[in-house]
């Protein structure tokens, strides 16, 4: 068996991403849930989008829907691994200066809800990126390609990276907002 890899914890995000676009109306189509859309959704390549589902399904973070046989994500055990063991398993700290893609409490979803005392913010290297920032490397080398067409998955990963990244405070916030994202009960 193989261990959780970082693109994992990226896949796992965007089935949580589709989930809540199912229960919107704004999606529903079991397609989403095909190798060969998540490739295109998310960069990952179909081998790499495979490997990462049968980890997920082995260690228990993900399972086959009964009824639609789509990957569903064990939202609760997904969302203790974040808060008590990404920044462990996948620690990420600010690097060189970079153009990317703003992340952490730099991103939409903390904006102007915490003040850095530094003037450089975190980001995810891309070439297209408006911002310049302290490199942050991603999840996975496609995160850039992932989160400019799906804004709950930018909002899910920039989360994800306050934790990783973030002092106690910014820790806790984000965990807070990533709970009500995940839509996780107690």
């Amino acid at each position: 068996m193989d261990g959780i890899k970082s693109q994992d914890l990226g896949l796992l995000l965007k089935l949580v991403s589709l989930r809540q676009q199912e229960a919107t109306g704004a999606g529903g189509d079991t397609s989403a849930y095909t190798v060969r859309n998540l490739e295109l959704e998310t960069g990952i390549g179909k081998s790499q989008v495979s490997n990462s589902l049968r980890r997920c399904f082995e260690v228990g973070l993900a399972k086959k829907d009964r009824s639609s046989g789509v990957p569903r994500v064990n939202t609760k055990s997904l969302f203790e691994f974040i808060v008590y063991g990404a920044k462990y398993v996948f620690p990420a700290k600010p690097g060189q200066l970079v153009r990317g893609i703003s992340t952490a409490f730099a991103a939409p979803v903390l904006e102007n809800r915490l003040f850095s005392a530094g003037e450089l913010f975190p980001v995810w290297p891309d070439a297209r990126g408006k911002n310049k920032g302290l490199e942050v490397v991603p999840l996975f080398k496609t995160v850039g390609h992932a989160v400019q067409r799906d804004p709950e998955l930018y909002a899910l990963l920039a989360l994800v990276d306050a934790i990783r990244i973030g002092s106690a405070r910014e820790a806790n916030l984000a965990k807070d907002l990533l709970k009500k994202h995940m839509e996780v009960s107690e």
